[in-house]
């Protein structure tokens, strides 16, 4: 018996029951649901359990938040049902497959865009944030001398932490393959072969032409393929090829399964995949995705260079109303693909000041808030989890509510973005969140400190603005809408 069956089965029951579930993956605070049906779920009956702070409908996901015991809730409820986005994928007929494509081809466009995304990147978050953690851990030894480049402990502690980065392709292969539903170990193969060391080492020798010279698409010509100019490039940290890749490789895998006699499918329908998959991803796919990425940075740089202040300002004041609507984790491929073509990243910059700011108010709510112990306790048990970037507690269970603690969060936080911008503040690296991110605005083997010091004095401003903001503007009369809103329960 698991801690959380009770609550598992309960969440279950009123999504319209394990029937209705197409997958589930969770995020820090988030069950994220991608139901068959939507209104079979009642949410009313989910929310009157004491674990579930709020549900939202949003991104073609049914998410229901639940906070620090997100992992826990998660597991038991996976140890019960075994949906697919969790620890397995679950094989479905086509007769079932044709049921589904029906119910989800009513979702918008960019519903199944958020869907694919989150999907995809949702079960690494924890995974990158780790990894991120440790190498932000290493730019501050380097940056305080205590480890060289040169040095073992260095070396192998770098390992740890860009291992995850050099081989992103073969772990995006992993859950886009769940996802896109093409046999686990083929699409691993497939994103190993893309950075096979071999290939990228042909990258050092001599190139025999260029294309496209002084564009954006400018790529030189190393080898061929069967006669055919191959450009090469070095998918190691890349984001959007593998994507690609895997999803071509559905079709494929598809279409070979209707004629491979099923006596020698099991082998040899990898051997087709692979054989189409791999040559086509390096000769088209590939410099494809490279050149997409190159313009996604290129428009993203354009926005900040035609206004960096402003793009700050916008990137902070809205990013926590994504996060109510669950689809921040939609940026997540732009700004890892500007980490992998660029190396940093302006706008997980922007938002640096976001969960901070939501502390800030929390803070001065609890100092102020006389009137209303229920209130005050829910501000008070929100303040820990958010010094450790977890907001959602914070936003549903206070701000959001009494409304003018959240507009002077998001107003705050636009002002700490603006400032980044002109500190010139850059995201090198995924790490962790509220008082664990400042490393990384280090890069790695940074010679000085400027990063965490322009990052804290962001901090710094937007929460004394939101602070002192919240202490000046409060009435007792603010919390008059939380209470009507909850004096019937």
């Amino acid at each position: 018996m698991g801690k959380y069956d009770n609550l598992a089965n309960n969440i279950v029951s009123n999504v319209g029951g394990a029937d209705n579930v197409e997958s589930l993956v969770h995020c820090f605070t988030r069950l994220r649901f991608v139901l068959k049906d939507e209104s079979k779920a009642d949410k009313n009956k989910i929310l009157e359990n004491d674990k579930v702070v709020d549900v939202i409908q949003a991104g073609g996901q049914y998410q229901i938040v639940i906070g620090m015991d997100v992992s826990d809730v998660f597991e038991d409820i996976n140890a019960i049902y075994h949906f697919k986005g969790g620890n397995e994928v679950i094989e479905d007929s086509e007769a079932k497959d044709a049921d589904l494509k029906k119910m989800t081809d009513n979702r918008s466009t960019w519903d199944k865009v958020i869907d694919i995304f989150s999907s995809i990147f949702v079960p690494l978050i924890n995974i990158l944030c780790a990894s991120g953690i440790i190498k932000g851990l290493l730019a501050i030894l380097s940056a305080a001398h205590i480890l060289q480049a040169n040095d073992g402990t260095y070396i192998v502690l770098n390992a740890i932490g860009d291992a995850l980065f050099y081989f992103f392709p073969v772990f995006l292969a992993i859950t886009a393959g769940r996802k896109f539903k093409v046999e686990q170990f083929t699409s691993v193969a497939i994103g190993a072969s893309i950075i096979y060391p071999t290939l990228i080492s042909v990258l050092s020798g001599k190139a025999i032409s260029t294309i496209f010279t002084g564009t954006i698409f400018e790529s030189k010509i190393y080898i061929t393929f069967l006669h055919i100019p191959l450009i090469l490039n070095n998918y190691s940290s890349t984001v959007i090829p593998i994507i690609l890749a895997i999803w071509f490789a559905s079709y494929i895998e598809k279409w070979t399964k209707k004629w491979m006699p099923k006596a020698v499918a099991s082998f040899m329908v990898p051997v087709v995949v692979l054989l189409v998959v791999v040559p086509i991803s390096l000769l088209i796919i590939g410099p494809v995705a490279t050149w997409l990425s190159n313009v996604i940075s290129w428009i993203v740089m354009a926005l900040y260079k035609l206004n960096p202040m402003l793009f700050g300002a916008f990137i902070g004041g809205f990013w926590q109303i994504l996060v109510i609507f669950g689809i921040h984790t939609g940026l997540v491929p732009i700004i890892l693909n500007n980490l992998a073509t660029q190396g940093y990243d302006y706008m997980w910059a922007a938002n640096v000041a976001c969960c901070f700011t939501q502390l800030a108010v929390l803070c001065a709510l609890a100092i102020r808030i006389k009137n209303n112990n229920k209130i005050k306790k829910n501000t008070i048990a929100a303040i820990f989890p958010a010094i450790f970037g977890i907001t959602e507690p914070a936003i549903y269970g206070v701000t959001l509510s009494l409304k003018k603690p959240f507009i002077i969060s998001c107003l705050s936080s636009a002002i700490g973005g603006a400032l980044a911008m002109v500190l010139n503040l850059k995201f090198y690296r995924m790490g962790g969140q509220g008082i664990f991110v400042f490393p990384v605005y280090l890069p790695d083997n940074a010679s000085n400190w400027n990063g965490i010091i322009n990052a804290l004095i962001v901090v710094i401003v937007s929460m004394v603005i939101a602070f002192v903001t919240m202490l000046i503007t409060y009435r007792e009369k603010d919390t008059d809408p939380y209470l009507m809103k909850n004096s019937s329960k």
